[in-house]
């Protein structure tokens, strides 16, 4: 081999060495802060909708049983998977003041956990029954808290659910005054209190 050749076939090792070599700019190594939320977030996100999902397919297999027809929504609302059933009659499945749709909702539940491992919050609504209940409950809270500011005197509301509880103080509190939980389960409900209590 002659040297000409060898100084060539040296280059083109040297070059070779020196393309598996380069390295990335610094800042195209690492993930940022925010890259990292956003990628933590959509994680969060696809989580959540893997648990509507499951939800979803067990309650259409529910439904398939009972032999009732409803159309299932999936969504995620406040930190939480979110499904809804909405049919012709489903009352059978909200029951007296939504105790079958409480009992649904925690076999539900437990149906997500067994498939993930993994606890659920998500939240059951038939026929809007939930979003009516919210609505009503608002405007019991925010009735509630203007005649506290009013009077100056505590009042205490009848026992609640806690998903009911949260609802009440949400709407205390954007009222702008303060409320809390009394008694024990499942006798707990809650007290609104005066600005300056």
């Amino acid at each position: 081999m002659s040297t000409e050749t060898e100084a060539v076939n040296e280059t083109a090792e040297t070059t070779d060495e020196a393309e598996t070599t380069v390295e990335a700019p610094a800042d195209a190594q690492e993930p940022s802060a925010d890259q990292e939320d956003a990628g933590a977030e959509g994680d969060h996100v696809a989580r959540l909708e893997q648990e509507g999902d499951i939800a979803a397919d067990y309650l259409e297999e529910l439904l398939d049983i009972a032999d009732l027809d409803g159309d299932l929504d999936i969504d995620v609302e406040a930190d939480r998977a979110a499904v809804s059933i909405v049919g012709a009659d489903l009352t059978q499945l909200v029951g007296s003041d939504g105790k079958v749709l409480e009992a649904l909702q925690e076999l539900t539940r437990l149906a997500v956990y067994r498939e993930t491992g993994e606890r659920s919050r998500l939240m059951l609504d038939i026929s809007g029954f939930r979003a009516d209940k919210r609505s009503r409950l608002t405007l019991l809270g925010t009735k509630t808290a203007a005649e506290v500011a009013e009077t100056g005197e505590p009042v205490s509301l009848d026992p609640m659910t806690p998903f009911e509880r949260k609802i009440v103080h949400d709407a205390v509190a954007a009222a702008g005054l303060r409320s809390e939980s009394a008694g024990v389960e499942p006798r707990r409900y809650v007290v609104v209190l005066p600005a300056d209590a």
